[in-house]
Parts: structure tokens; sequence; C-alpha cells
């Protein structure tokens, strides 16, 4: 009987063990996820080596309406509503199986962890700053990586903001619709806690349709951060956004000004719509005006409009087209991949293509 005893007493034990490993698991979880983006595209000029035209091109690419990408997003719960969480991201490129769409590095996107609860959440590691999510929010074709305010950013000053390495963020929790987001970004370099330091910070308010953007970036050139795509171009940046949604109709309008040290100092007045034809048949368009402060003879006008249709909830088919206006020393392009810069003058575009989310 006492060896009964002893031997219920371990199985006990270990219904109890697993139970315990069970509840433990239940509470944390471990997702992957990304994107497949692929397109054909067309531009009747392209930009060449000598700043002028050269010519036609018709190209497979990667990424035509959004960066084709994988990662992995966890999250665990540590009990009384806080959570512990983590992202790695990585750009991908389905024309050639590289890296793209990031900082040249592996899970070149994001890499983060933080901590989550009612005081909102800390986030370490590298990150997007409030500063591009303000301007991303804001653009009437939900920053296209085809015909949208994303060309100007990235045309402006590739990488840096929208990948910052090195970083620390505090997002607030919600008070009156308003939501408040601080980030700094730290150089590394010793003896030198000004190079390569970036801080943003971005409030955001909503209420019913409404929602109002302001993200303020400043950011200097230098610090430890290895990445091939250029992070740490010395910039200061400024957005103030709105957003109204009523029905199946969405309208977006902002202003934004680049401040490139050396370079251009740009203000960026956008607008546009967005309307929801049916839950799976989405058409958009905006207008971007572009003009450098530092000699005015220097702007651009961006049009485009594009159409998706969603085949199932992960699958979705487009076709965009834009047309863009250089004048003076003004590069605008039409397209992240294949058409990041154009040639003086008129240059028109399109692309049709295939996008997969799991």
């Amino acid at each position: 009987m006492k060896k009964m005893r002893i031997a219920i007493a371990h199985q006990a034990a270990i219904v109890a063990l697993l139970s315990a490993c069970s509840v433990a698991q239940a509470q944390s979880s471990v997702t992957l996820y990304g994107a497949a983006d692929a397109a054909l595209l067309y531009t009747n000029r392209s930009l060449g080596e000598d700043g002028g035209n050269a010519g036609k091109q018709f190209s497979l690419v990667d990424s035509g309406w959004n960066s084709s990408r994988f990662g992995l997003r966890g999250s665990e719960d540590l009990g009384g509503g806080v959570h512990a969480n983590f992202t790695l991201e990585s750009g991908i490129s389905v024309a050639n199986g590289g890296l793209n769409d990031s900082n040249g590095n592996f899970f070149g996107r994001q890499v983060w962890i933080s901590l989550a609860g009612n005081f909102g959440e800390v986030k370490a590691g590298l990150q997007y700053s409030p500063f591009l999510y303000a301007v991303e929010e804001a653009d009437p074709r939900g920053f296209s990586d085809f015909g949208s305010g994303a060309i100007i950013y990235v045309d402006n000053v590739l990488a840096t903001g929208l990948f910052n390495s090195n970083a620390v963020s505090y997002t607030t929790p919600e008070l009156a619709g308003f939501t408040g987001q601080a980030m700094l970004a730290l150089g590394g370099t010793p003896g030198d806690f000004q190079a390569g330091r970036q801080y943003s910070i971005g409030l955001k308010y909503e209420h019913g349709g409404l929602a109002i953007n302001a993200a303020l970036y400043d950011g200097n050139s230098g610090g430890t951060a290895s990445t091939p795509v250029p992070s740490t171009i010395e910039f200061i940046g400024r957005t103030l956004g709105a957003s109204y949604h009523f029905g199946a109709v969405t309208a977006k309008a902002s202003f934004t000004n680049y401040k490139v040290a050396g370079s251009f100092n740009s203000n960026v007045f956008a607008g546009g719509l967005l309307y929801a034809v049916t839950p799976a048949f989405i058409l958009n368009g905006g207008v971007w005006f572009t003009s450098d402060r530092n000699e005015t003879s220097n702007n651009s006008v961006l049009g485009a409009i594009g159409a998706q249709y969603y085949l199932s909830k992960a699958t979705a088919v487009y076709a965009q087209a834009a047309v863009v206006h250089n004048n003076g020393q003004m590069d605008t392009g039409l397209g992240i991949n294949g058409a990041l810069y154009g040639a003086e003058g008129t240059t028109v575009g399109a692309d049709v293509g295939l996008r997969h989310f799991f």
C-alpha cells in the first residue's frame, strides 16, 4: 500500500507539472508572419548616370505595392496586465531572393523587445520612428512602394528614420483620444554622444472618424550603426497630417518638411482619397507637391492612383499608375524598387502585381 501511495503521488506530480507547462505555454505565443509581393513595372523614362533620360524600362520588381518581408513576433503574459513582446523582421526580395527594403542587414527592418501594460509600452532595439508612423498614417495611398509619399521620404533620407538602430522608445496609453510616443537612438561612439544620435517624438489624436498626427525627427550623422543602406543621414523632419473617415471613403492631407544637411530643404504637401468600393475592392489616389525652400525652382509634382482586389483574405492583385514632373535639380521618382529617382521633365509609369500575406 505504501508503494502504491508513492506511485500515485508521483503520477499526481507529473500531471501537475504537465498542467503547469500547458498553462505556461498558453500564456505565451510565437507567430511566423510575412508578405510576398512582386510586380511588372514599366516607365517611359528613367534616370541615367549623367542625370539625363536613359530611356524606357520594363522589368520584374520586388515589392510593387508593399515591402516583401518575413518575421517572428511573440508575446508572453507576465501577469497583472503586463506582457513581454518581441519582433524580428527581415526585408526580402521576391525578385532575386536577397535582402530588400531594409537597412541591408539580416532582420534589418525590426529587432526589438518590449514591456507593455497599463503604463504604456517601453521598447528597445531596431525600430521605426514616431516620425515615420505619422508620415505613413497620413499618406493617402498607404505608403505604397509605388506612387506614394514613401518614394519622397526615401528619395530624401533613404533609411534614416525608417530603421533606427540602438533605439529606446516609450508609447503612452491612450488618454482622452491622445497617444504620445518618444524615441531616442544612441549613436554608440565613445566620447561623442552626439555622433549618430537620433530622436523623434509624435502625438496622435483620434475621435470618431477624425485622426490628427504630428511628429518631429532630429538625427545626426555618424555613430556605430553598420548599415549598407545609410540610416544616419543628418536631417530634421517635421510633419502634420489629418484623416477623416466617412462611410466607405477616407480623406487624408498632410504637410511634411525634410531639411537635409548640405542638400534639399523640401516642403511636401499631400492629399488624396481612399474608397472601399466593396470589402474586396479598394481604390485610392493622391497628389504630392514638393518644393525646395533653398531654391524654389527645384520642385516636383507626383500623382498616382491604384486599385486592389482581394482574391481572399490573404491574397490580392493590384494595378497602379503614376506620373511625376521634375523641375530643376529635383529627382522625385515613381517607385522604391526600380524607379526611386527620376529625370528632369515628365515621367509616366505603371505596375501590376500580386501580394500574399501569411
